[in-house]
């Protein structure tokens, strides 16, 4: 990839800290014409997400509100990780928190940048098998989630007709399907 196309950052500059995460206001200088513009950036940690499925074939699922949607959706377990956290143990600490179900161990699913346009951060994917129950869901005071069991067969058709719609979720959902489900 050519060098070329990198703009050079002058200046960054916090704007807003909105808990969990914050926006900075970032000066730099373009490539082709020199001239200095300002960008804006979305910080946050990273996050990680589990596509935690039992022994029996089935994927656990969360329902839950989203604000910015407006709406309850259907997702994968998954969130912040925690400052010091490695990637999977925040995944596997999310599956149990989410969902009451543990997942001992799980392989990745791949790393990717949820919207290079506007976020710093990197999206941990991981796939877990023969998750087992192990207690009762421990959400917090802002996140209520009711845990859906959907057959693996099933994935496809929530995924082509947007039952499913979180873009994160969906790679990650499409990627064990072609990855591992197949199998």
């Amino acid at each position: 990839m050519s060098d070329s196309l990198e703009w050079r950052e002058l200046a960054r500059e916090p704007v807003a800290d909105c808990r969990v995460f914050s926006v900075e206001r970032s000066t730099a200088v373009s490539p082709t014409d020199g001239s200095e513009r300002a960008f804006y950036r979305i910080v946050s940690p990273a996050w990680a997400q589990i596509v935690p499925v039992t022994s029996d074939g089935r994927v656990v699922l969360v329902r839950q509100y989203r604000h910015g949607a407006g709406r309850v959706t259907l997702e994968i377990p998954g969130g912040l990780v925690d400052p010091g956290e490695d990637p999977l143990r925040a995944a596997l600490r999310e599956c149990l928190e989410e969902t009451g179900y543990r997942a001992r161990k799980a392989v990745s699913l791949g790393v990717v940048n949820p919207n290079p346009a506007l976020f710093s951060n990197r999206l941990y994917a991981y796939l877990a098998t023969d998750v087992e129950p192990a207690g009762a869901i421990q959400n917090t005071s802002t996140e209520q989630t009711e845990v859906v069991l959907v057959p693996v067969r099933a994935l496809p058709e929530l995924l082509l007709r947007g039952d499913i719609d979180h873009a994160l979720v969906v790679g990650a959902l499409w990627r064990y399907l072609h990855e591992y489900a197949s199998r």
